[in-house]
């Protein structure tokens, strides 16, 4: 399994090759603290799907800095939480969200992520590793280029 963590821009900050699939919920918080160690400081946002939710980790996250978070909860029976997942702001965080869905897509088929040339975890790490470097100088190149 491949983590792909994405910033601004459509940037990946951040990508880690797993040997067993991890539960979701297991890596938002240290996400968030991968966020900050690069980027010396926490998300405004942070937007994840609903395997990443729980209330721990909602709690972590605003305690680690994080304004907002737009974690939806699949089984909440909390009017409270319902509405709050209803709000503008919640919304518009899940489309980005969903949009960083099509990162990993565009890595699979631009850079062939889908498949290692090289052998072994290592190699998976290097495959995955060169893939995200180049989609990233392609990123900002058409960022940079857009600028002017």
């Amino acid at each position: 399994m491949v983590k792909i963590q994405e910033a601004e821009n459509q940037i990946v900050i951040h990508c880690e090759v797993f040997d067993q699939r991890p539960g979701d919920s297991d890596l938002l918080t240290p996400s968030i603290e991968m966020h900050q160690e690069l980027l010396h400081r926490v998300p405004d946002l942070a937007a994840a799907d609903a395997g990443f939710f729980s209330d721990a980790n909602e709690a972590a996250a605003k305690q680690l800095g994080v304004k907002q978070v737009a974690v939806p909860s699949r089984c909440t029976k909390s009017e409270k939480r319902k509405q709050e997942q209803k709000k503008r702001w919640f919304k518009d965080a899940q489309k980005w969200r969903t949009g960083c869905e099509g990162r990993i897509s565009v890595l699979k088929r631009r850079h062939g992520l889908n498949r290692s040339r090289y052998k072994g975890t290592p190699g998976m790490k290097r495959w995955v590793g060169l893939g995200v470097l180049a989609d990233n100088m392609i990123n900002i190149g058409l960022h940079l280029a857009s600028r002017r």
